[in-house]
């Protein structure tokens, strides 16, 4: 639905650009360009952090299950806690 919209405007920010000057059209280009790249692995790192706070490590799903079956091994049936 967004991409007619972001096709329109981005012909027109570049027919901006365009008439600039390939100078300093070229450097704002490139900025728009790098800075939104920079800006996407941000939030992909932030989405990454809080993707791991939310999930659990497997290994420790592992340590536990071994833990477990180390305790029905050796016969306790009571939890400690």
């Amino acid at each position: 639905m967004y991409l007619p919209i972001f096709i329109v405007l981005a012909s027109i920010l570049g027919f901006v650009l365009m008439s600039m000057g390939p100078l300093i059209g070229g450097i704002l280009a490139f900025g728009l360009v790098f800075g939104s790249i920079l800006y996407g692995l941000y939030q992909i790192l932030k989405l990454k952090k809080k993707m791991d706070v939310l999930v659990p490590d497997k290994e420790k799903h592992v340590e536990a299950y071994e833990h477990y079956l180390q305790e029905q091994a050796n016969g306790r049936d009571e939890h400690v806690t």
